[in-house]
């Protein structure tokens, strides 16, 4: 089924949309639960950030934008802080709004890099980024994730694999909307057997409100002291440096969406303005006190398993996401849906986002056989997936492994000598399957 043109019925749309909100939503959640922030707050700005991506991408790019994993270290660099020489009456709470500052600069990064693509020209800029590195670097994406699904599923392989399995029977064998929203159904009938067999508990929900504000101004940017010069310093220093990670991320997020969906975004609507749109996104949900927005992988699953492209089903699922942000209730009811379910689902979705890295390769028909390949695909796996990490001073932040791993690509990239894709590709015609221009 096609795509991205408005032509899906109202109906349709509403549902595709559900399923595109409930695909984010674990994740998204998990990030407040970690950190501490508001889980309202964090669907409210998910929701917003979304828009405003789409608004400034002028609404071609199928991508939702949801919390941030990148970020829970520098995170935790400051609220570690609390009860320390120095922080003896701060609490973790009264830190986070530090945090939320730090993580609001270092969205304007990407508002530099955008800056620097629209002066000097996207070529330059993505020479850089070939499929021998991206290919790898959204493989790695997909099989990092992977550890977190195996170990939600271990809890309750029962239905974790009852999720999975209805999910492939109806992506396979189903007909009209069965096919295009399995995750949707495979969600409610692992949730259905959960109620049968005990496992969720309703305790949350009861007590839950119906309606409440999604945004607390103790939690706030607002809720900053600006006479502690030094402590925001920190922040700054601790988190801004994280947005390497995240750029990395979202270009190689952006080209598995390109492959996904076979329109080469990075050219059209451009990556400076997929970087804008997500770093104002960021520095937005943070003043708010809400996590770091980034394009999201599980949305990416979805698109490739449904094959429904329209930018408008996401904008919808945006929606959902701001209107139930304003539903404690609701976000209760969510919260009870079983580890091994999110688990289930997710073992699918991290492993298309995979698979589309692998994709990414073999359409641009990148030769194995010469050692280059090899090595820089060799080392960005290793280091993504080994844990490789680059301490930040005493600040207690690092570069992840995944900002490592692209770092080390590039610059393997370019020392070794250049290879068939940078020696043949002509300059105004990418290479067949290819998720950008070179």
């Amino acid at each position: 089924m096609n795509t991205d043109k408005n032509q899906l019925p109202a109906g349709k749309t509403l549902v595709l949309g559900l399923q595109h909100m409930f695909a984010m939503f674990g994740a998204t959640v998990t990030v407040p639960l970690i950190t501490g922030l508001d889980i309202g707050t964090t669907l409210l700005m998910a929701g917003l950030g979304t828009l405003l991506f789409h608004l400034i991408t002028g609404g071609k790019v199928p991508a939702f934008l949801g919390s941030s994993f990148a970020f829970l270290g520098g995170y935790a660099a400051i609220t570690s802080l609390a009860g320390t020489e120095g922080f003896e009456e701060m609490t973790k709470a009264q830190l986070l709004p530090y945090a939320c500052l730090g993580v609001a600069c270092a969205g304007l990064v990407y508002l530099v890099l955008a800056g620097l693509i629209k002066a000097f020209g996207i070529k330059k800029v993505m020479r850089c980024f070939p499929p021998i590195v991206t290919g790898p670097i959204i493989i790695a994406i997909g099989l990092g994730l992977a550890p977190v699904a195996v170990g939600s599923c271990k809890a309750n392989w029962t239905l974790a694999l009852t999720a999975l399995a209805v999910i492939g029977i109806c992506n396979i064998w189903g007909k009209g909307m069965i096919r295009i929203i399995p995750i949707l159904i495979g969600l409610v009938v692992s949730y259905a057997l959960a109620c049968c067999l005990g496992a969720v508990d309703f305790t949350a929900v009861k007590s839950a409100a119906w309606i409440g504000l999604p945004i607390h101004k103790a939690n706030t940017i607002l809720g900053v002291d600006f006479a502690k010069g030094g402590l925001i310093s920190s922040a700054i220093i601790a988190i801004v440096p994280i947005a390497l990670a995240t750029i990395m991320e979202h270009i190689g997020d952006i080209s598995a969406i390109s492959s996904t969906v076979g329109k080469d975004f990075i050219k059209d609507p451009g990556l400076h303005r997929t970087l804008t749109g997500d770093g104002l996104a960021t520095t937005f949900a943070s003043i708010f006190g809400g996590p770091a927005n980034t394009t999201y992988g599980e949305n990416t699953g979805v698109l490739a398993l449904s094959r429904v492209f329209n930018p408008v089903v996401i904008r919808v699922a945006a929606v959902f996401a701001i209107l139930l942000s304003f539903c404690p209730k609701f976000a209760a009811v969510i919260s009870t849906i079983p580890g091994p379910i999110v688990g289930g689902i997710s073992f699918v979705l991290y492993g298309m986002i995979s698979a589309v890295g692998i994709r990414n390769l073999v359409e641009n028909k990148v030769d194995f056989s010469k050692s280059r390949n090899l090595i820089i695909a060799a080392v960005i796996l290793v280091t993504a997936l080994g844990g490789v990490t680059l301490p930040i001073g005493s600040t207690g932040a690092a570069l992840t492994p995944l900002a490592l791993a692209s770092l080390a690509g590039i610059v393997l990239n370019a020392i070794f000598p250049a290879g068939d894709y940078a020696a043949h590709a002509k300059e105004d015609e990418p290479p067949k399957g290819n998720t950008f221009e070179v």
